[in-house]
């Protein structure tokens, strides 16, 4: 059968204290709604559709990039009123009701779920909990099968006593679904039509309420307030670290690490504090990350070191690299093996030979510089004239001195020395010598002036 994934994404989490529409908070550097979108990508739903109603522009636009079809809840008026806004768009196998603010949960517990569900068999996901308030609670016959949930507001004190907990998800025909919606009604404490009440309806029709539950109940975890939020990214982020050490990583501190998006890694990498990955991040073997790194969409070499406190976003070093401390290289940046940036050196689209170095306090982008080339402290490429951006090429065994500035677009020969202090704005050839200093005066005996005092 066909899969229809309803995510419902109406509500505007009022108690998140923000403008943002509450499924457009991030965990783990995306939406929650896009962590549930992933899920549904996961179980190869056919149709993916997400309920909208608060900050609905903000959604729709956020999640312009993805194959959902979107369904409009203009006024919140529960979940089954929510779900109903799907009904027509619809196709006629099974469907499962996610939700977007629910962003943990396994895409393994989902396809038990989906399996139990046939047209006599509804299928509903409960969790146990040691402290239920707030729940819907799970109400069974003498012979242990589910027949109802009742609201916490609704419950009775005996009702109320029970630990088994309704998370709200919920599989079921689509025939199920357009039989029952209709059916719904508004008489309770909230004047909401619960999607919850499809329970009873679907017992007394004699169809079997198949129940299951998570390997943990943080998977079926919502977030409500800012420490929700707090407590599923940490947890999250742990489970992300055992992997990553199940895998051979070493975590000096599996608990200061923050995965935002896929890390990939070798053998034999080591990560220290307070690292923070994001994008698409892979580190080859032996790889060692200093403490409080930025990695953002690279990829680092086998043998590289990052120093602390460096960095790194659309680069790629190939290898054997030595990065840092407080290097930052930005999108475009090319590390060929053994090239090394240093202390305080920013690149940007620039290409840095085998064995090159920049090793202190300078920029250096748009440029390419060929093996054996030596940049000293205080170098910079002055690429942009307020308009466009020029280039510069530097050749093999250059050597650049201190405090150049190279005034793009300009060149400068295989084995060419440029001395330090020079503005340069003309070609060096190859071999050549290149110095541009301002003449040296110096004055004997000179009287520094000397400030007057105001009397």
């Amino acid at each position: 059968m066909s899969l229809d994934v309803v995510i419902l994404a109406a509500g505007q989490g009022t108690r998140m204290r923000s403008t943002l529409p509450k499924v457009l908070h991030r965990l783990a550097g995306k939406p929650m709604v896009r962590h549930v979108i992933d899920t549904a990508r996961g179980l190869e739903a056919e149709r993916t559709h997400v309920v909208v109603g608060h900050g609905a522009e903000h959604v729709r636009e956020a999640l312009a990039d993805c194959r959902v079809r979107f369904a409009l809840q203009a006024e919140q008026k529960g979940t089954g009123h929510a779900v109903a806004q799907t009904l027509d768009a619809l196709g006629n196998g099974k469907v499962l009701v996610l939700y977007g603010d629910v962003p943990l949960t396994r895409r393994e517990t989902l396809r038990g779920l989906l399996e139990a569900v046939d047209e006599q068999h509804l299928g509903l996901l409960t969790v146990t909990l040691d402290e239920p308030d707030g729940y819907g609670r799970i109400l069974r016959n003498e012979a242990g099968e589910a027949v109802a949930i009742v609201e916490h507001k609704d419950a009775s004190e005996a009702e109320r006593a029970v630990c088994e907990c309704n998370t709200g998800i919920m599989a079921m025909t689509a025939a199920q679904l357009r039989r029952w919606l209709p059916r719904l009604s508004a008489d309770n404490a909230q004047g909401e039509y619960y999607l919850t009440d499809i329970i009873a309806m679907a017992a007394a029709e004699g169809v079997k309420i198949a129940t299951a539950q998570p390997a943990r109940p943080l998977e079926v975890e919502g977030v409500n307030n800012r420490a929700q939020m707090a407590r599923l990214e940490r947890a999250h982020q742990a489970d992300i670290a055992e992997a990553l050490m199940a895998q051979g990583v070493a975590l000096l501190d599996p608990s200061r690490l923050d995965v935002r998006g896929t890390l990939t890694c070798g053998h034999d990498v080591e990560i220290d504090v307070g690292c923070v990955f994001e994008g698409e991040v892979e580190l080859g073997e032996g790889v060692r990350i200093g403490p409080h790194c930025v990695i953002r969409d690279s990829h680092i070499g086998a043998e590289t070191a990052v120093e602390p406190h460096s960095v790194i976003e659309g680069a790629v070093a190939a290898g054997h690299n030595r990065i840092g401390p407080f290097a930052r290289l930005r999108p475009g940046s090319r590390l060929a093996v053994g090239a090394r940036i240093g202390n305080f050196v920013e690149t940007k689209n620039a290409e840095v030979g085998e064995g090159s170095k920049i090793n202190h306090l300078s920029y250096v982008g748009d440029a390419r510089l060929g093996r054996d080339v030596n940049v000293g402290a205080g170098t910079i490429t002055c690429n942009y004239d307020g308009a466009n951006k020029h280039h510069t090429e530097i050749g093999d065994g250059a050597f650049i001195g201190s405090n150049t500035a190279l005034v793009a677009p300009v060149s400068v020969g295989k084995g060419a020395t440029v001395g330090a202090g020079s503005t340069l704005s003309r070609d060096v050839a190859d071999n050549a010598l290149a110095v541009s200093r301002a003449r040296l005066i110096t004055k004997d005996d000179w009287l520094r002036p000397v400030k007057h005092k105001d009397y």
